[in-house]
Protein backbone atom coordinates (compact mmCIF):
# COMPACT_ATOMS: atom_id res chain seq x y z
CA UNK A 1 0.00 0.00 0.00
CA UNK A 2 1.31 3.58 -1.21
CA UNK A 3 1.46 6.11 2.24
CA UNK A 4 2.48 9.33 2.59
CA UNK A 5 2.87 11.42 5.90
CA UNK A 6 3.78 14.51 6.24
CA UNK A 7 6.06 14.10 9.12
CA UNK A 8 7.89 16.35 11.67
CA UNK A 9 10.15 13.73 13.98
CA UNK A 10 9.99 16.36 17.12
CA UNK A 11 6.40 15.92 17.50
CA UNK A 12 4.82 12.64 19.51
CA UNK A 13 1.74 12.76 17.50
CA UNK A 14 3.85 12.27 14.66
CA UNK A 15 6.15 9.62 15.54
CA UNK A 16 3.17 7.89 17.43
CA UNK A 17 1.22 7.78 13.72
CA UNK A 18 4.71 6.98 11.82
CA UNK A 19 4.74 3.90 14.17
CA UNK A 20 1.06 2.62 13.98
CA UNK A 21 1.84 2.90 9.81
CA UNK A 22 5.09 0.69 10.40
CA UNK A 23 3.23 -1.81 13.08
CA UNK A 24 0.44 -2.16 10.01
CA UNK A 25 3.77 -3.52 8.10
CA UNK A 26 3.73 -0.17 5.87
CA UNK A 27 6.89 1.85 5.07
CA UNK A 28 5.43 4.67 4.16
CA UNK A 29 7.10 7.91 1.86
CA UNK A 30 7.81 10.08 5.44
CA UNK A 31 8.07 13.79 3.86
CA UNK A 32 9.77 16.05 6.37
CA UNK A 33 7.79 19.20 5.77
CA UNK A 34 9.59 21.75 7.63
CA UNK A 35 12.41 20.64 5.45
CA UNK A 36 10.59 19.76 1.90
CA UNK A 37 7.40 21.72 2.53
CA UNK A 38 4.76 21.22 -0.07
CA UNK A 39 4.12 23.17 -2.67
CA UNK A 40 0.62 25.31 -2.34
CA UNK A 41 -1.32 23.50 -4.66
CA UNK A 42 -0.25 20.08 -2.41
CA UNK A 43 -1.37 21.96 0.75
CA UNK A 44 -4.56 23.04 -0.90
CA UNK A 45 -5.00 19.20 -1.94
CA UNK A 46 -4.73 17.57 1.18
CA UNK A 47 -6.29 20.19 3.50
CA UNK A 48 -9.45 19.56 1.16
CA UNK A 49 -9.10 15.63 0.78
CA UNK A 50 -8.62 15.64 4.47
CA UNK A 51 -12.15 17.22 4.71
CA UNK A 52 -11.07 20.75 6.50
CA UNK A 53 -10.78 24.60 6.43
CA UNK A 54 -7.73 25.94 5.95
CA UNK A 55 -7.84 27.56 9.42
CA UNK A 56 -7.94 24.11 10.72
CA UNK A 57 -5.11 22.93 9.49
CA UNK A 58 -2.74 25.72 10.88
CA UNK A 59 -0.99 24.87 13.42
CA UNK A 60 -1.13 27.25 16.26
CA UNK A 61 0.80 25.99 19.74
CA UNK A 62 4.40 26.43 19.44
CA UNK A 63 4.63 28.62 16.10
CA UNK A 64 4.39 32.21 15.24
CA UNK A 65 0.54 31.76 14.63
CA UNK A 66 -0.33 34.61 17.19
CA UNK A 67 2.92 37.05 16.40
CA UNK A 68 1.59 37.10 12.90
CA UNK A 69 -1.78 37.97 13.13
CA UNK A 70 -3.40 34.91 12.38
CA UNK A 71 -5.83 34.80 15.17
CA UNK A 72 -7.58 37.53 13.28
CA UNK A 73 -11.02 35.96 12.02
CA UNK A 74 -10.76 38.23 9.05
CA UNK A 75 -7.84 36.41 7.98
CA UNK A 76 -8.80 34.62 4.36
CA UNK A 77 -7.59 31.29 3.67
CA UNK A 78 -5.52 32.92 0.98
CA UNK A 79 -3.15 34.80 3.45
CA UNK A 80 -3.41 32.12 5.85
CA UNK A 81 -2.21 29.39 3.10
CA UNK A 82 0.59 32.55 2.30
CA UNK A 83 1.93 32.22 6.12
CA UNK A 84 1.44 28.43 6.05
CA UNK A 85 4.56 28.57 3.21
CA UNK A 86 6.53 30.83 4.88
CA UNK A 87 6.47 29.41 7.62
CA UNK A 88 6.16 25.74 7.49
CA UNK A 89 5.35 24.82 11.13
CA UNK A 90 2.18 26.66 10.83
CA UNK A 91 1.25 23.44 8.83
CA UNK A 92 -0.40 21.06 11.04
CA UNK A 93 0.90 17.19 11.45
CA UNK A 94 0.85 15.17 10.56
CA UNK A 95 -1.48 14.42 7.46
CA UNK A 96 -1.20 11.36 6.20
CA UNK A 97 -2.61 10.43 2.82
CA UNK A 98 -3.73 6.21 1.85
CA UNK A 99 -5.42 4.72 -0.75
CA UNK A 100 -7.73 4.51 1.61
CA UNK A 101 -7.97 8.01 2.43
CA UNK A 102 -6.26 11.43 3.63
CA UNK A 103 -6.73 12.77 6.99
CA UNK A 104 -4.63 15.07 9.58
CA UNK A 105 -4.03 12.62 12.47
CA UNK A 106 -4.77 14.45 15.38
CA UNK A 107 -5.07 11.95 17.34
CA UNK A 108 -2.74 9.56 16.19
CA UNK A 109 -4.87 6.81 15.99
CA UNK A 110 -7.06 8.23 13.49
CA UNK A 111 -4.71 6.74 11.41
CA UNK A 112 -6.24 3.41 11.97
CA UNK A 113 -9.03 4.33 9.92
CA UNK A 114 -7.33 4.65 6.39
CA UNK A 115 -5.00 1.81 6.83
CA UNK A 116 -5.59 -1.44 6.17
CA UNK A 117 -6.55 -4.57 9.36
CA UNK A 118 -2.57 -6.16 9.28
CA UNK A 119 -1.51 -4.73 12.30
CA UNK A 120 1.41 -6.57 13.42
CA UNK A 121 0.18 -7.09 17.46
CA UNK A 122 -0.42 -4.80 20.10
CA UNK A 123 1.10 -1.31 20.03
CA UNK A 124 1.16 1.62 22.98
CA UNK A 125 2.16 5.27 22.33
CA UNK A 126 5.06 6.95 23.05
CA UNK A 127 3.05 7.70 26.83
CA UNK A 128 2.13 3.92 27.29
CA UNK A 129 -1.61 4.53 26.21
CA UNK A 130 -2.52 1.07 24.32
CA UNK A 131 -4.28 1.31 21.21
CA UNK A 132 -3.95 -1.71 19.58
CA UNK A 133 -4.40 -5.36 21.81
CA UNK A 134 -2.11 -7.86 21.01
CA UNK A 135 -4.25 -9.42 18.38
CA UNK A 136 -3.41 -6.29 16.23
CA UNK A 137 -7.24 -4.91 16.90
CA UNK A 138 -8.17 -1.50 17.88
CA UNK A 139 -8.67 -0.83 21.72
CA UNK A 140 -11.58 1.03 22.27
Amino acid sequence: MNVTIYHNPACGTSRNTLAMIRNAGIEPTVVEYLKTPPSRSELQTLIAAAGLTVREAVREKGTPFNELGLDDPSRTDEELLDAMLAHPILINRPFVVTPLGTLLCRPSELVLDILPDTHKGPFSKEDGEAVLDAGGKRIV
